[in-house]
């Protein structure tokens, strides 16, 4: 079996929608425990260099990709694939938990580009 060297320290990151703690990092994937506050949505967003798949763990998220917009529930998940415009909603009044694992060469948060941003970070 190979070995894989991953992190094992976890670090929860503020911002202002929320927060992101990543769980688990290795050569061409990561994972992220995120959490959008009621009424908080993170930027309008597309990245270059990863491709996305989220789980909604923790209530209700309204998802944009692309042109499309829909919710999903605890145990649901989607795709984002590279260059994919995409963005998270908290459209309640109760938390949103998801579960990110990130695929591809570069996991860099400076492959995020944001189209739209509620906070001044365009």
């Amino acid at each position: 079996m190979n070995s894989i060297a991953r992190t094992q320290t976890i670090e929860r990151v503020e911002r202002p929608w929320g927060w992101y703690e990543t769980v688990s990092e290795a050569p061409g994937n990561k994972v992220k425990r995120i959490r959008v506050h009621p009424g908080q949505q993170l930027s309008l967003q597309k990245h270059h260099q990863r491709a996305e798949h989220w789980v909604v763990v923790l209530g209700t998220a309204r998802i944009t990709l692309d042109e499309r917009q829909f919710d999903l529930h605890v145990g649901q998940a989607c795709d984002i694939a590279v260059g994919q415009v995409h963005r998270l909603a908290n459209l309640g009044s109760e938390p949103v938990e998801i579960v990110e694992v990130q695929f591809g060469a570069y996991l860099g948060e400076d492959d995020i580009v944001r189209l739209e941003d509620n906070y001044g970070r365009v």
